[in-house]
């Protein structure tokens, strides 16, 4: 069975708190019509503290497209390694037992991949597969432990590496100034998250179920425009109320697994903001403090896009985890708008068989 193991995270040593956001918002859109509208949305996202890779300064500057792609290339070039070696490390493998590596990001665009770096660079085998995943946003992380999953359910004795490196600050585009866009930039953060699934021993989830689920007809609720200028990001005010509809979903993925969705020992989901959350907890009638993982993410770091799922799976494992055979649920949520989830149980250290 295969197992997702401890993820390693990073977040930029550029930090901006949610005080400094509101009042680059006062100071920068004084005569903004919906100011008052958009300050009150942003204190309402809970976030304390964002990290991004530059200095505000540079941040809000914009050079063109080109110049902030390449300072995603670099900066993803020094920083990812150490990510991807401290989860190595931690799932007790080495670069030589990976067999494929699954990239997931949506904020800046590298071809080739950033997987055929890190196995350049890195020393990875030149067998290593390569699955880079750059479209489906914040539900990118579910995404990929599914199908890290299905290649070590196909390939019992492999290793999968996931990596996830989104610089959501260098998609900040200063000429945006619908509600949508200035919620957002109170919201999102930049970090960078690795784990290894391994088809054989470790410790963390041992994955026994997925699926996926899309709300028809929701394409355009979460989107880029892209436009010389880079990424334009599209929120339409009815992403807040998602939950709704993606809640059955969990509830049936669950019921075909045996499970009832109210009823695992942790949940680890993904947190694009506090009604997501709230509602989730409303919709499956479980404690609110099940989402404290995730909570504590969108808080500390805010929404970090496809890495906040490993990043709140950090922080079970950094409350000692589980106990073993717990019962846990994983859920990713996107543009599409796409749910990517995953049911399994905790498993304390086992030996490869």
């Amino acid at each position: 069975m295969a197992t997702l193991c401890r993820p390693s995270v990073s977040v930029p040593e550029y930090v901006i708190t949610m005080e400094e956001t509101l009042e680059l918002a006062r100071s920068r859109h004084s005569d903004h019509p919906q100011l008052a509208l958009a300050l009150r949305l942003i204190e309402n996202t809970g976030v304390r503290t964002r990290h991004i890779v530059q200095p505000i300064e540079e941040t809000l500057k914009h050079p063109g497209f080109e110049e902030r792609n390449k300072v995603y290339v670099a900066e993803a070039k020094t920083r990812v390694p150490a990510v991807v070696q401290r989860a190595l490390d931690d799932a007790g493998v080495l670069t030589r037992d990976i067999d494929v590596i699954i990239y997931v990001s949506c904020t800046g665009f590298m071809m080739p991949s950033l997987t055929a770096w890190l196995i350049n660079e890195m020393g990875f085998e030149s067998t290593t597969r390569q699955l880079p995943i750059a479209q489906l946003g914040c539900a990118a992380d579910g995404a990929a432990i599914n199908r890290a999953h299905d290649f070590c359910t196909a390939y019992p004795e492999a290793n999968a590496l996931i990596v996830a490196c989104e610089f959501c600050s260098l998609c900040y585009q200063p000429t945006d100034l619908g509600i949508g866009n200035l919620l957002s930039n109170g919201l999102f953060g930049d970090g960078i998250a690795a784990a290894v699934v391994r088809g054989r021993g470790g410790e963390g989830i041992s994955l026994e179920h997925s699926g996926s689920y899309l709300i028809p007809k929701t394409e355009e609720w979460i989107m880029y425009d892209v436009r010389a200028t880079g990424f334009h990001f599209q929120l339409d005010k009815r992403v807040p109320a998602t939950m709704e509809p993606l809640a059955p979903a969990l509830q049936d993925l669950a019921g075909l697994h045996g499970w009832d969705a109210a009823d695992p020992d942790f949940y680890i989901v993904h947190a694009g903001g506090p009604r997501i959350l709230d509602d989730l907890s409303k919709f499956l009638q479980v404690d609110p403090d099940a989402f404290r993982f995730s909570r504590a993410t969108l808080t500390e770091y805010g929404n970090i896009a496809s890495a906040v799922v490993l990043d709140a799976l950090r922080r079970l494992f950094d409350e000692g985890g589980a106990h073993d055979r717990a019962r846990g649920l994983l859920a990713g949520f996107g543009p599409g708008i796409t749910a990517e989830m995953a049911l399994g149980r905790w498993q304390r250290y086992a030996e490869t068989a």
